[in-house]
């Protein structure tokens, strides 16, 4: 489907629900394509920390368990939602 960049600014949810669809949409200005619209595909999210197989890693590497304070400032730390970004040296800007 090509719709004029005009028409695209009032038609934008029902264009955006095509593309979902499956269907290409070619927005063009002065009669030229400018732009398309496409399916994109949801990136999958990984699901936190798998503690099954870190316990699996640990026991086939003979590591004893931590003392319990030492056990709840490690989840404590993982269970932290900044983590990645504190390790990688982001700042909130």
């Amino acid at each position: 489907m090509e719709v004029a960049i005009t028409k695209a600014k009032a038609r934008f949810s029902e264009l955006v629900r095509a593309a979902q669809n499956g269907e290409r949409v070619v927005i063009t200005k002065n009669g030229e394509p400018a732009a398309e619209m496409v399916r994109c595909t949801p990136r999958k999210r990984k699901g936190g920390f798998d503690f099954k197989k870190w316990e699996e890693t640990r026991r086939r590497m003979g590591i004893k368990n931590a003392p319990p304070e030492e056990a709840a400032a490690m989840l404590a730390a993982i269970d932290d939602p900044d983590l990645s970004r504190r390790v990688l040296g982001l700042e909130d800007d």
